[in-house]
């Protein structure tokens, strides 16, 4: 789509950070793909926050051995050129051998320590070394400098990477901590804590840069000027306007994306008649159909981990194939097959392996790429919900800092849902973590129809309208039935609540039920109980978003607390529910703390959810353990209409028993 045979992209690192699993984790990768464009300049100053990266060995040899295996370039910038001349006479080799002795903790050490005290301790080592360095002083010793802080050697090592062609590279630059910053700071491990310099430290940093600044201005250091027509001056204004101009700025797209009118989702919008569906199928068919635009299509990107099939998307590979730079050089096993693994060089579909950490570094180079490249793209990441905002959400909120925009989607969502997985994949909280994350928009669907609504309508304000959001949307892997859309209910799915259906007429009394994602089926079973058996009319909501009502809702407020003479704002959560009568039970496959969200606007709501550990069981069984089946919602129901007065405590009591809820049982949250 774009051509990047220009582009360069340069990391710059902390040897201690490299310690992190994500930043290491796929340098394979990019060998493989020949992404001879990549660069990494890792800052090897030996230091951590409290203490050595290594103490006890030598971080570049092993950073060394990992981007070699790893099929990298390496180059190391180790010694200074005042190294030089003593390398050079090192005939028998004592001196090379003398540094690859010291390890990392000793030369920490070497960089606070005096010209004497490296002399006796390094050097002091063999007779064959002290006479090596007899004729410089101990002050000389002191300022023998590491390669990092030698400019001509780093220029030639960012020449020699850029000039690389075949494979990515790495720059092992060794370095000391808070150099030129004093004795205060350099090589220590309180470099971090060191917020203000001292006047003798600011002497050392002038004197160790060769500042031209006098010393009755070092109170309050003026600014480093060049003269007009300098060659630094003209160097650095020929850069400024390379990058663009002297103030960063992120740069629109330029070019428009044909989203599809909402129309174009039609066939989601009617309803599945009496075929049952999951919302993950669903979505697996909408993905399908994008992917099928004349207009757009090209532009969509499927980035997968590992787990097209679990979630019905390996009709993609065959028809759209997964990118590979050297194409496919076997014949996989499944070749007879329709739905057969192929690879190919121009392959749509990013399937990372079982490596999120990578599918979220393809999400966020893909969500950029409008401003990046000014090439607009539109990633949808695909992925188990337990693996995204729980396993990646630093790399979500990066995207949100970078103002990506695309799709998360958290497929065979639900603590109670993906039954049989346990601890390890049941999700119930991650809309939760996805409230934290001011760019994320998250919905939690149950039919095919708010689906669609809700992927047409990102896909319209990030494309259509210029926005940098995220959505989020959970989808689930239980099968049910899905009903055509109800007139008028556009607003309401993506405001975050509309009415699904009213209640029958009864004699008795009114309640209001609140349900999302597969647990809404549990909420309608609720409302035919309750009408049957115990005469209750029960309207039923379907709640597609409580982050997205509890943020308009805070909004109001705010706008109120500003303007006290204005009319006051009217949150939406009020106002969905203001003509509505008797307790509001809320109903969520998430923790209890994601519906409680908008109670501080909703009259008399009380919240159900699935607090605890997930279990490994059936659907049924789960949904009776954390109480959010329909016998435990009418049993709460009845409840909040006793607390009220509307009932006797006695008929509550003959409903558990009729239902076989167990008072007694130990709560989920606990057990």
């Amino acid at each position: 789509l774009a051509d990047t045979s220009e582009s360069r992209v340069w990391a710059f690192l902390g040897d201690g950070e490299c310690d992190e699993p994500e930043t290491l984790g796929c340098l394979h990768v990019a060998a493989h793909e020949k992404l001879s464009n990549l660069k990494f300049v890792i800052n090897c100053n030996l230091q951590r926050l409290d203490g050595p990266v290594r103490g006890n060995g030598k971080i570049i040899q092993e950073l060394e051995a990992t981007f070699k295996g790893a099929g990298w370039r390496v180059i190391k910038v180790v010694w200074g050129r005042e190294w030089d001349p003593l390398l050079s006479v090192d005939e028998d080799g004592v001196l090379i051998r003398r540094m690859g002795e010291a390890v990392d903790g000793d030369f920490q050490k070497y960089s606070v320590e005096s010209g004497e005290y490296i002399r006796r301790h390094f050097f002091g080592q063999d007779p064959r070394l002290l006479e090596m360095v007899q004729h410089l002083t101990d002050r000389d010793l002191q300022r023998l400098r590491r390669g990092g802080h030698d400019f001509r050697k780093m220029y030639a090592a960012y020449r020699a990477a850029e000039e690389e062609s075949e494979r990515p590279t790495v720059i092992l630059a060794k370095t000391v901590k808070g150099w030129t910053l004093g004795g205060g700071a350099e090589g220590r491990n309180v470099a971090h804590q060191a917020k203000k310099l001292s006047y003798e430290e600011l002497k050392a940093f002038r004197d160790r840069l060769y500042l031209d600044i006098p010393d009755d201005q070092l109170a309050d250091p003026p600014f480093l000027t060049f003269q007009d027509g300098s060659r630094e001056q003209e160097y650095l204004l020929e850069r400024r306007r390379a990058l663009g101009g002297f103030v960063p700025e992120r740069r629109k797209s330029q070019v428009a994306v044909d989203v599809p009118e909402y129309k174009w989702f039609e066939r989601f919008l009617k309803g599945s008649g009496d075929q049952e569906a999951s919302t993950t199928g669903v979505f697996a068919r909408i993905l399908a159909q994008l992917l099928g635009h004349k207009g757009m299509g090209k532009l969509v990107v499927p980035i997968i981990p590992d787990e097209a099939r679990t979630f019905g998307l390996d009709a993609l590979f065959r028809r759209y194939g997964i990118y590979s730079a050297h194409g496919q050089k076997y014949e996989p096993v499944d070749a007879a097959m329709l739905l057969s693994y192929r690879e190919a060089e121009d392959g749509q579909v990013l399937e990372e392996g079982i490596c999120e950490a990578g599918a979220m570094a393809s999400f966020i180079a893909a969500g950029s790429s409008y401003c990046t490249l000014r090439q607009p793209t539109i990633p949808f990441y695909i992925f188990y919900s337990m693996f995204g905002f729980q396993r990646t959400g630093d790399q979500i909120w990066a995207a949100g800092d970078q103002r990506v925009r695309g799709f998360l989607i958290g497929a065979t969502f639900g603590r109670t849902a993906l039954n049989g997985e346990g601890l390890q994949h049941q999700d119930g909280h991650s809309h939760l973590i996805a409230s934290t994350n001011p760019s994320v928009k998250a919905y939690d669907p149950a039919y095919a129809y708010e689906v669609a609504t809700i992927i047409h309508a990102g896909m319209h304000e990030m494309y259509v309208e210029d926005k940098d959001v995220i959505y989020y949307v959970s989808v689930h892997n239980d099968s049910h039935k899905h009903p055509p859309m109800p007139e008028g209910v556009e607003e309401g799915i993506l405001d975050g609540a509309y009415r699904l259906m009213e209640g029958p007429t009864t004699k008795g009394p009114k309640v209001q039920l609140l349900g999302s994602g597969c647990i809404l089926e549990e909420v309608l079973k609720a409302k035919d109980m309750l009408a049957e058996h115990w005469d209750v009319s029960a309207d039923v909501w379907s709640v597609t978003s409580y982050n997205e009502l509890r943020r308009e809702a805070l909004e109001c407020e705010r706008w109120n607390l500003l303007h006290p003479k204005s009319k006051a704002k009217v949150p939406k959560a009020t106002q969905i529910f203001a003509d509505t009568t008797g307790p509001v039970i809320a109903v969520s496959d998430n923790m209890t703390a994601l519906p409680d969200q908008i109670s501080r606007w909703v009259n008399n709501l009380y919240a159900l959810g699935t607090d605890g550990f997930g279990r490994s069981d059936t659907r049924e069984a789960l949904r009776r353990h954390f109480e959010v089946d329909a016998e435990s919602i009418t049993v709460a129901a009845l409840s909040r209409l006793a607390s009220a007065g509307e009932i006797s405590n006695a008929t509550v009591t003959k409903a558990m028993k009729k239902l076989g809820v167990d008072p007694n049982k130990i709560s989920a949250a606990v057990a």
